[in-house]
């Protein structure tokens, strides 16, 4: 399993928005408000387990200061990842 730390990758921010992209495709991107409110992430299923989503939580967390909350309705993968940062906050 290749972790976030070995690939190569562009991040970029526009309005809430970080993304992760190399170059020939994204990575993964979220979408957050200034309450630390996630309203979407999404990480290309190729690249998946390997700490892309926990990238993108960080930079949200660093960004806003906020304890992180992802918005309604939380897929079963959203629930995993949940779980797995719920000792961050």
């Amino acid at each position: 399993m290749t972790n976030i730390n070995n690939i190569k990758y562009e991040l970029s921010e526009t309005d809430g928005v970080f993304t992760l992209k190399n170059e020939n495709t994204t990575l993964g991107f979220v979408r957050f408000d200034d309450k630390g409110e996630v309203e979407y992430i999404f990480v290309n299923p190729i690249f998946r387990k390997q700490g892309i989503a926990k990238k993108l939580l960080k930079l949200v967390r660093e960004k806003t200061g906020k304890k992180l909350v992802l918005q309604e309705p939380i897929s079963p993968l959203g629930s995993k990842l949940l779980k797995s940062i719920e000792k961050w906050n």
